[in-house]
């Protein structure tokens, strides 16, 4: 299943309600696990973005769908890379043709 990393930024709303995000961070869990994902890991951060969250998705589509739900939630701004694991990498690597 592909692997995605999504950063997040806490809008003003989400710092207000800051005492409420690990019960949202608990919806989350459970809509991708209804989507047939799940959550590998999630990180509080210290610099330009508030968290980092860790995750596996059937695909791109589902990814969006539930971006753009956590998005219209107001709390968090997202942005959200595929990420690639090693033995993905190196199939890419392998398949490059310079010429």
């Amino acid at each position: 299943m592909p692997t995605y990393i999504t950063l997040a930024r806490f809008t003003r709303q989400g710092l207000e309600y800051i005492k409420e995000s690990p019960t949202r961070l608990e919806v989350v869990k459970k809509n991708f696990q209804v989507k047939g994902g799940r959550v590998k890991a999630f990180y509080l951060l210290l610099g330009q973005y508030d968290a980092v969250v860790i995750y596996e998705a059937p695909n791109d589509e589902t990814v969006a769908e539930l971006m753009l739900a956590i998005g219209a939630a107001g709390n968090v701004h997202t942005e959200t890379h595929r990420a690639f694991t090693e033995e993905e990498y190196r199939k890419v690597i392998a398949a490059v043709n310079l010429g």
